[in-house]
């Protein structure tokens, strides 16, 4: 650790740290690239598996450069002043701040761009500083704004960065601007991981086996962003301890200023550390690439006696860590999945009823409108339509939300406390299964002339949205507890995982167990569970 106030030793000491930390993960990375290719190609050779269908279409994501929000709003500038400026969300969920309107439609770039990936959003003065206060509790903060030019204000709090600060006049246009940040959290922090390219599933796989070798089992709450944000976050986790006992004490600020001046330290060694492993993980990912490519021919020719040793390799380790497993499993984790089940079926399924209501209100208030004459012209009815591509599901959001009280005591039964993740994503799943798609909005348009064609065509629209959902639900509550148990399960059985894990190596491609497709849960007929909710309703 670096003692010295020198930012050049500083720099150095981080590029240092976070390529020790791709050195490190880097061998992971191969590997399990190598694994998820070997998997790509064996799906193409063999027979095409039959999916679940879904009867509407879902909406694709918003072209990178739509615009999905702009606004006049207030923003605290890093000169300690209140400025207004121009809000712009774009497809990509970044918001950008413009000098003006008027700046912004001549194509000026904006003065800056935030990607709020891991943000937390407060409404109150008292809650933010509450959060500060838990970071540094020995340190003094003054409140970051004084003089607030409106009585809605909005705190962001963003990890390894500055805090951002926004304020408003209106209560409803304070509310606009929470629900499309929250919507840029949650895509910033999920998108990326979402994706089934080879690249990112390969990278997921490998943190979380580079964190089990660290002893980190846990659904890890910084698995957030993009690959580059996730390994920075790695190095700052690490890193940060020393950083606090090392520079903190040597900051030049008043005591009020410390935190502030801190947080922008901070924010610069993380931003550094990103620039250092972007070079890094692009050469990594261009070795993959092209070693994968050679490796093609080779797979392709090889792939009966690759298929042959993982099922050979596969038996000898289920025969090794079977009996522990279901043992531990039958004991320690089936007495508690009904509960658990239920807990996220509650919440959940709530929030898609709810988004059911909002879209059969919408389809009948348009009809209303239209008999009364409401929507005439065609660009009323153009415009009467695109409202039903973007509802506002804050209400369903808020119900699914609920699940941070629901699942409250799964951190003491298994170790999960990463609830927000799990939020994130069933509320991104949500909003994709609750638009109304192009092809939707014309016909409901076309119907609305004859009004026995127009009912016909809403029933026909919820009960494709009730069969859908329905799947989307089986499918968020299997993934949920298999995330919920999961790591509770490996860390419990580590010491029989490591014992067999050396014969993975024999294996073509180093495939660890996670890749030979011993998972939880296994077919209840195994573990003798009779009365197994997740399966009866799967």
């Amino acid at each position: 650790p670096v003692s010295s106030p020198s930012s050049k030793l500083i720099e150095v000491y981080l590029r240092s740290c976070a390529e020790a930390e791709l050195k490190e993960f880097g061998p992971h990375y191969r590997t399990q690239y190598s694994v998820v290719f070997f998997s790509q190609v064996q799906d193409e050779l063999e027979q095409p598996k039959e999916k679940i269908k879904q009867l509407l279409k879902q909406r694709g994501p918003p072209e990178a450069g739509e615009v999905l929000y702009e606004e006049q709003v207030l923003h605290f500038e890093a000169t300690r002043k209140w400025e207004e400026r121009y809000v712009v969300v774009r497809g990509n969920y970044c918001l950008e701040c413009h000098n003006s309107f008027e700046t912004f439609v001549k194509g000026v770039p904006p003065r800056h761009k935030l990607l709020p990936t891991g943000g937390t959003v407060l409404t109150t003065e008292e809650k933010y500083m509450a959060m500060v206060d838990k970071c540094f509790p020995n340190e003094k903060f003054a409140p970051p704004i004084i003089g607030m030019p409106g009585q809605f204000p909005v705190y962001l709090r963003l990890p390894y960065r500055r805090d951002y600060y926004f304020c408003f006049r209106q209560d409803a246009r304070q509310a606009e601007f929470l629900s499309i940040l929250s919507d840029c959290i949650r895509h910033q922090n999920q998108d990326f991981l979402k994706k089934k390219t080879v690249e990112v599933q390969a990278f997921l796989k490998a943190v979380h086996l580079y964190r089990q070798e660290k002893g980190s089992y846990d659904s890890w709450k910084m698995l957030i962003g993009s690959d580059v944000r996730v390994l920075a976050n790695l190095v700052m986790e690490e890193l940060l301890p020393s950083l606090e006992k090392d520079m903190l004490p040597h900051l030049k600020a008043r005591k009020t200023e410390r935190k502030r001046v801190w947080f922008a330290t901070v924010e610069a060694a993380y931003i550094l550390v990103q620039e250092c492993l972007f070079e890094g993980m692009s050469a990594l990912k261009e070795e993959c690439r092209k070693a994968a490519h050679q490796q093609e021919v080779l797979i392709r020719s090889d792939m009966d006696q690759i298929l042959n040793s993982r099922t050979y390799l596969e038996g000898k380790l289920r025969a090794s860590v079977l009996e522990s497993a279901e043992k531990f499993c039958s004991e320690s984790v089936q007495p508690y999945l009904a509960s658990v089940l239920e807990d996220l079926m509650g919440p959940i399924s709530s929030g898609f009823q709810e988004a059911r209501l909002l879209s059969d209100s919408q389809m009948d208030q348009l009809c209303q409108d239209f008999q009364e004459g409401g929507v005439t012209n065609e660009l009323k009815q153009v415009q009467a339509l695109a409202k039903l591509s973007r509802p506002n599901l804050l209400s369903c959001y808020q119900r699914i939300n609920s699940l941070h009280d629901q699942l409250h005591d799964l951190q003491e039964r298994f170790g999960f406390s990463n609830i927000s993740s799990l939020v994130h994503s069933t509320q991104i799943d949500l909003q994709q299964y609750s638009y109304f798609t192009g092809i939707q909005r014309n016909s409901l348009r076309q119907a609305l002339i004859k009004m026995n064609v127009y009912m016909l065509i809403k029933l026909y629209v919820l009960q494709q949205y009730d069969y859908d959902s329905s799947t989307v639900r089986k499918r968020i509550f299997r993934e949920a507890l298999v995330g919920i148990t999961l790591p509770h399960i490996k860390k419990t059985l580590a010491p029989t995982y490591k014992t067999v894990s050396q014969y993975t190596h024999t294996l073509p491609f180093n495939r660890t167990l996670e890749q030979i497709h011993i998972t939880w849960p296994p077919p209840c007929s195994n573990l003798q569970y009779k009365n197994c909710q997740l399966c009866n309703n799967s």
